[in-house]
């Protein structure tokens, strides 16, 4: 009772602004005002029935997404004074749904249509897409190569920021609407757009950015050399790495502070992150680096790594040069180099598509490699549409839901 009377003192902060600048900031456009009256008039439930009528991954996003930049930073109060916690708000009704072990009451329309729409990949793009055409009563179907769902919300992003538990209610949500869920079904193995285009009327791409960015250290094999991805995912399957030692991660993201705060708890022996820019222009939310300070993570910034130092086939240190930032681009600083003790390297510098498979599936790419789309989604190919990673170079979480939901929107269009 304590904490719902604290969160409607926090609702009442916000001035239910008639043009929702928050809701427009909003990659999914969550009606903010709405749901956070429903808090004020003590309708929980209402509450909870706008937020995820909107967007199945509500909670996802409350927790993960940088409301900091977008609902919050769009928040008329935070001019000049401090900005309604949405992301706060938004957690709680959600967990307050849990707790009360209430579902959303989702009216699904019945189509008078035999249309049927494939999706390949369970991620936040491909499950937020097949979220809203299943709604709609369109029959979907859902190839993803692992052998779980959700993607990066399930491997990549790990427990401690972000409990599975909310991430499977939201899939058996889908399942309730009668999603079809084909695991093991790799695109480009499994099956091919053509093969998909006999069976099915409008087909998703949501497979993400799945090739690691990395460059060479050392001329030597390294077996401790790490890609964050794979880190990452030995660090959901439990597959703990117990000689990590000295552990230095490359990147400046909430990836790269993931890895690092996972290496942690694997036991590595000292954690640091060494990024080229400094705080300013780091990717990761401020939040999530005070969350690795507050572990002991060890903060390296306008540091270059250029390669690493090896002895009898053992990592010892990387050799760094110091960086400044001139006219928003990274620079060395003459003369200021330095090693900095390793024996672990973890890369988090982003991931990118399989340009191979584009190509040989002969969608049109971008310059930078992503799938090309146009305003709707749609890609070169008639009927195939895309969203997320694969089309936006380092997009987040709740980008990735807006894609699959507008594509969504456009294949309903077409019905």
């Amino acid at each position: 009772m304590e904490k719902l009377e604290a969160m409607k003192e926090k609702a009442a902060w916000c001035l239910g602004c008639q043009n929702k600048p928050c809701s427009q900031a909003c990659p999914m456009h969550t009606n903010i005002p709405e749901f956070i009256q429903k808090i004020k008039e003590n309708q929980l439930k209402e509450a909870y029935q706008i937020l995820v009528e909107n967007n199945l991954f509500s909670h996802v996003c409350s927790l993960v997404c940088p409301q900091e930049n977008q609902c919050q930073g769009a928040c008329v109060r935070g001019i000049k004074e401090t900005a309604t916690e949405i992301g706060e708000l938004e957690a709680f009704v959600n967990e307050w749904a849990i707790e009360k072990k209430i579902y959303p009451e989702i009216k699904q329309e019945q189509k008078n249509t035999n249309k049927r729409v494939a999706v390949i990949g369970a991620g936040p793009a491909g499950l937020s897409c097949s979220y809203e055409l299943a709604k709609r009563g369109i029959k979907v179907v859902v190839l993803e190569k692992e052998l779980e769902l959700g993607g990066l919300l399930s491997y990549g992003i790990p427990d401690f920021r972000l409990d599975k538990r909310i991430v499977d209610r939201a899939i058996q949500i889908l399942r309730n609407l009668g999603v079809e869920f084909k695991l093991g079904q790799a695109w480009g193995n499994a099956f091919t757009l053509k093969d998909l285009k006999k069976e099915f009327d409008f087909v998703f791409i949501g497979v993400g950015a799945e090739i690691p960015n990395t460059y060479s250290l050392s001329e030597q094999q390294l077996d401790m050399v790490h890609n964050a991805d794979a880190f990452l995912r030995a660090y959901h399957k439990k597959r703990i790495f117990t000689d990590l030692g000295r552990v230095v991660v490359i990147g400046g993201g909430n990836v790269a502070i993931d890895s690092a705060r996972a290496a942690v708890r694997m036991g590595a022996k000292k954690v640091s992150i060494l990024y080229r820019r400094n705080r300013r222009y780091m990717a990761a939310r401020p939040k999530e680096l005070r969350d690795a300070l507050d572990e002991g993570i060890k903060w390296i910034e306008l540091t270059r790594v250029e390669k690493a130092n090896v002895e009898n086939g053992n990592l010892i240190s990387v050799h760094c040069h110091k960086t400044q930032i001139v006219e928003g681009k990274v620079q060395d600083v003459p003369g200021e180099e330095f090693d900095y003790s390793a024996d672990t390297i973890i890369f988090a510098i982003g991931l990118k598509p399989n340009q191979e498979l584009i190509q040989k599936e002969g969608l049109e790419m971008t310059d930078d490699g992503m799938i090309r789309v146009d305003e709707n989604h749609q890609t070169s190919i008639e009927n195939v549409y895309s969203g997320g990673d694969a089309t936006e170079n380092k997009s987040v979480v709740c980008k990735a839901l807006a894609s699959g939901k507008k594509a969504a929107e456009s294949i309903l269009a077409k019905i």
